[in-house]
């Protein structure tokens, strides 16, 4: 990629794969399944099912936002987040389903009405506060799909994400948790080419491996002897 305008159209690209493997993955999941745990502490893979699509919902009012240039706030308040994400947790798999699918084409929506108001380099705002420019809200949703997907625990791993989707979350991912006073200085490097630095002061680590792997490790996905150079390091998860 050489420019943002080819970033942002092979993330726009690599969200609607995503969001289908995704989808397809969940149909044989069924009813009681959707009530166990996921791979998150404390969540059903109904809860896990239903952030996603609250989380699509939350960047379409972004891309309102940056249409309309009128602030719109990702989640209404940090406890409305939390009682929408509990009070979907426990419906059906039809209904887990459908709204998975729904709120995924009104974001593909909201970001067309980006394209039509050439809107993408409007500023906006994430739950947290981190402002951006909107072209980043397709990797920022392309992050929260992969992820995810992982965290239902249905079958598909860390080490089922291709290179290309692996090095843009990886990025982004540092991005991310670079700001976090609790990580130590990182230097990774990626057997695709990528290389990407994150934390803070002292003398850097320098940990390499696949893109993948080394998103698995960095946000507490995987084990550090999936990567090489990690020791025994733990890192927070994302």
């Amino acid at each position: 990629m050489t420019d943002a305008s080819d970033k942002l159209a092979a993330t726009r690209a690599l969200v609607t794969v995503a969001t289908q493997r995704l989808v397809g993955d969940t149909i044989g999941v069924n009813d009681p399944s959707w009530c166990e745990p996921s791979r998150l502490p404390h969540w059903s893979r109904g809860h896990v099912a239903t952030h996603l699509a609250r989380n699509a919902d939350g960047m379409r009012r972004l891309t309102e936002w940056a249409r309309t240039g009128e602030r719109h706030e990702m989640y209404a308040s940090a406890q409305v987040r939390e009682e929408e994400i509990e009070a979907g947790a426990g419906r059906s798999g039809l209904e887990l389903q459908i709204d998975l699918d729904t709120s995924a084409e009104r974001l593909t929506e909201g970001f067309s009405a980006l394209d039509e108001a050439d809107a993408w380099e409007r500023e906006v705002e994430l739950r947290g506060g981190q402002r951006l420019a909107a072209r980043l809200l397709p990797v920022a949703r392309l992050t929260e799909v992969v992820l995810h997907h992982v965290d239902l625990d249905i079958g598909y791993e860390v080490s089922d994400i291709d290179n290309e989707t692996a090095d843009f979350v990886l990025e982004w991912s540092a991005h991310r948790l670079g700001v976090r006073d609790e990580f130590p200085r990182l230097q990774l490097r990626s057997d695709t080419g990528l290389h990407t630095d994150l934390g803070g002061g002292g003398s850097p680590r320098t940990v390499t491996g696949s893109s993948s792997a080394l998103l698995g490790w960095l946000t507490g996905r995987a084990t550090p002897d999936t990567v090489r150079g990690a020791g025994d390091l733990v890192l927070p998860g994302l």
